[in-house]
């Protein structure tokens, strides 16, 4: 066999950051078998060193300032990662309000509050990429700047 092992492979990954057992899977497939692969994937989990449910938080805890809970949850279930899991995490690690997240992103990027038709179109297609709901970016666009929130 040349070069690293598959269990160096495999920790050498999870050195630089966390990843779901379906990310690593598929970044060992290609140096072993399925079988060999599964092996290091239950020796690594025993160990403590991969966990779907620490991967899940640690990547809602990093993303969940520029991105809606839509986008979080279709970005980690495409990661392979439980449902269940998904959401605990997104309970647990989005301690601001949807609402309030929307703000700050919106304000990150727009400095002043649609003006048009067009810009309120522009700003909500904005919105939408970053993974925040329809009727969610209605009531966001609807704010007047001077009024609290």
């Amino acid at each position: 066999m040349d070069g690293p092992s598959l269990r160096a492979r495999a920790l050498r990954h999870l050195a630089r950051r966390d990843h779901s057992r379906t990310e690593l899977a598929q970044k060992l497939a290609p140096h072993g078998t399925e079988a060999e692969v599964e092996a290091v994937l239950d020796r690594v989990a025993e160990l403590g060193l991969l966990s779907d449910r620490r991967f899940a938080e640690a990547w809602v805890r990093s993303k969940a300032a520029r991105f809606g809970a839509t986008r979080l949850r279709g970005e980690l279930l495409r990661r392979g990662v439980d449902r269940e899991l998904v959401d605990a995490a997104l309970e647990t690690e989005c301690l601001e309000s949807e609402l309030d997240r929307a703000r700050a992103v919106l304000r990150g990027r727009f400095a002043a509050p649609p003006a048009d038709a067009r810009e309120w179109a522009r700003q909500a297609r904005f919105l939408q990429t970053r993974g925040f709901a329809v009727d969610l970016i209605r009531k966001l666009l609807k704010e007047r700047p001077d009024e609290p929130a």
